[in-house]
């Protein structure tokens, strides 16, 4: 299905409707970049009151994986854009929309089928497109893991699940004694246990980047590849607390990076934004992962740039110009709640932005986990390290209570 460069008006026949599958604090920014455009926003997720639901026309809590339900509200919505933001989807039911011609995927089912799953992306990077990778396996059971890594890919070494996010399930082990508990975490913690975890040798790198890549269409409607400047992340446990951009790199690591994230994204195909990870150590860089959407780490650009990553996707879904030039150094440090609790409050607001070019972002999930990421920091300033320290004491003075 072929759409014209139209948009129409929400709550009416002539309605663009899109439909988010997953409704967290990456797809609410999605639903209000999209809203801005005029188009009406379906969002659906696994628990009720996630924080796209707040803001969306019409919200629904399903399980994504189960065909029936996914494909029964499809029906009922007539989307024309579907926009997958999270891994638990039946994808099945997607490549039997998107060959129906009902509804475009987003960016297409190919690309959510193997950027879902460890295992098909790294085929695809490692063996189809010969891009440099850490030394990596997959595993079936405890004792393949064991033997994987006393065949070559040693300590220190990471396990995560094929099918994970934001570092759920991910272990990193030094020594034999430490590989059942791993296996175990990655098998409990995955978004969908498939019986198969992914162990990758450490390699020695100096830092890691995300690269947003946006396959987009140019005046003349023939998709192009654009890239925002490179967002430097510092993890915990594989989960992002603080991000920054630009980070400073060496000319001709920029320009590797730039290939290997047009490689992997043409590859994959569609329109859309993509989080391109990669480890860069002078000028080496190795491919790590990608995601067709949105990445966490690219919440600094809801200060640093023009358009930022959610406007960058809504935009090039809808097949219209994009800008990812950089509007200033700028950083955000994440939020935590600190409590296992629903409802909880946050504190100390005003004195956090009374800290120069400061904003906050606070996701309203309804419940807080102590590790779980509740809300943002954001903060500009002349140069990189000013714009971190600032983001860093905005989150210091906020404070969370039940």
């Amino acid at each position: 299905m072929i759409l014209p460069m139209k948009i129409g008006t929400p709550l009416s026949p002539n309605a663009t409707r899109v439909m988010l599958l997953g409704s967290g604090e990456l797809g609410k920014e999605v639903i209000i970049a999209l809203q801005r455009l005029g188009v009406e926003v379906i969002a659906v997720d696994r628990y009720k009151d996630a924080p796209g639901h707040q803001v969306a026309h019409r919200s629904y809590v399903i399980d994504m994986t189960i065909s029936e339900a996914l494909l029964n509200l499809v029906k009922s919505e007539k989307p024309h854009y579907i926009v997958p933001e999270i891994e638990a989807i039946n994808t099945d039911v997607l490549a039997q929309i998107e060959k129906s011609g009902d509804a475009i995927v987003i960016p297409t089912v190919n690309a959510v089928q193997l950027t879902m799953n460890r295992e098909g992306i790294r085929d695809l990077a490692a063996n189809q497109l010969k891009l440099a990778t850490s030394p990596f396996a997959f595993a079936k059971s405890l004792e393949e893991l064991q033997q994987a890594i006393d065949d070559g890919i040693g300590y220190p070494c990471f396990v995560k699940p094929t099918m994970s996010s934001s570092g759920k399930g991910q272990s990193r082990i030094i020594d034999a004694s430490q590989v059942k508990d791993a296996w175990d975490y990655a098998a409990s913690a995955g978004r969908v246990n498939k019986g198969v975890v992914i162990v990758e040798g450490q390699i020695d790198f100096d830092y890691e980047i995300t690269l947003l890549t946006v396959r987009a269409k140019n005046e003349k409607g023939d998709i192009e590849t654009y890239f925002c400047e490179p967002i430097g992340h510092k993890q915990v446990e594989g989960d992002y607390v603080e991000s920054w951009q630009p980070q400073p790199m060496h000319e001709v690591a920029l320009k590797k990076a730039h290939d290997i994230a047009k490689k992997i994204t043409d590859a994959l195909g569609g329109l859309g934004l993509f989080g391109v990870e990669l480890f860069v150590k002078d000028d080496q860089v190795w491919f790590s992962e990608v995601s067709p959407r949105p990445h966490d780490t690219g919440m600094v650009t809801l200060v640093s740039q023009r358009q930022n990553e959610f406007e960058l996707h809504a935009r090039a879904i809808l097949s219209l110009p994009v800008n990812t030039s950089l509007s200033r150094p700028s950083a955000s440090s994440v939020i935590y709640g600190h409590h296992d609790a629903d409802g909880i409050l946050f504190e100390n607001i005003d004195k956090a932005l009374s800290v120069p070019e400061s904003d906050l972002r606070f996701f309203g999930k309804p419940t807080s986990f102590k590790r779980r990421r509740m809300g943002v920091a954001l903060a500009s300033a002349d140069n990189v390290s000013e714009a971190r320290n600032r983001a860093q004491k905005v989150s210091s003075l906020v404070k969370t209570s039940v």
